[in-house]
């Protein structure tokens, strides 16, 4: 497997950048929910009888941003699910165009989902699209989403240029990093 010393810089510093922003406000997005999960069902709902109207809006709202920020760590760190029933009957050379064409097929899809992620964002608050209780607007989190989306777009045209460079993709390892 090739080392990470060998990509080029930009990629070790779109990997750290990556990381620690998935990490650090992934971290302290759970820190909150468990927070404000703890306090609104043990303490405000079963002891005091009074829960917090529209925690569940929040807690909801939060699950979107867990979910924007682990998307494009996932698909860097190599985390998302790869089926490769007939791998091992294909010719190398035939799995790695085959390969390069599901990624530019990727990146293909994800750059319109991103798009028209924005356009829904743009949208959101003309149309009314809010949570139940708190009436939040979802357009900021149609934005993350679109980033998010963008990202993993991004993630897909460096592993194209690693497989064209190398003919395998280098994952981030999370494990050997010392935030």
């Amino acid at each position: 497997m090739q080392t990470q010393s060998r990509l080029p810089k930009a990629f070790g510093l779109f990997d750290r950048i990556l990381r620690q922003v998935s990490l650090y406000l992934g971290g302290a997005t759970l820190v909150f929910m468990t927070g404000l999960s703890v306090w609104n069902v043990l303490i405000m709902r079963k002891a005091l009888n009074a829960p917090i109207k529209g925690a569940e809006d929040i807690l909801i709202l939060s699950l979107v941003v867990i979910v924007a920020l682990s998307i494009p760590l996932g698909a860097r760190s190599g985390a998302h699910i790869e089926i490769e029933v007939m791998e091992s009957s294909m010719s190398a050379r035939f799995a790695k165009y085959s390969m390069l064409v599901m990624k530019f097929l990727g990146i293909a899809l994800l750059t319109i989902m991103s798009w028209r992620l924005f356009d829904s964002g743009q949208k959101a608050e003309r149309f009314g699209e809010t949570t139940q209780q708190l009436l939040i607007s979802y357009e900021p989190f149609y934005y993350l989403l679109s980033a998010s989306i963008g990202i993993y777009a991004v993630v897909l045209v460096m592993d194209v240029y690693q497989i064209l460079r190398t003919g395998r993709v280098t994952f981030l390892h999370l494990g050997e990093s010392s935030l």
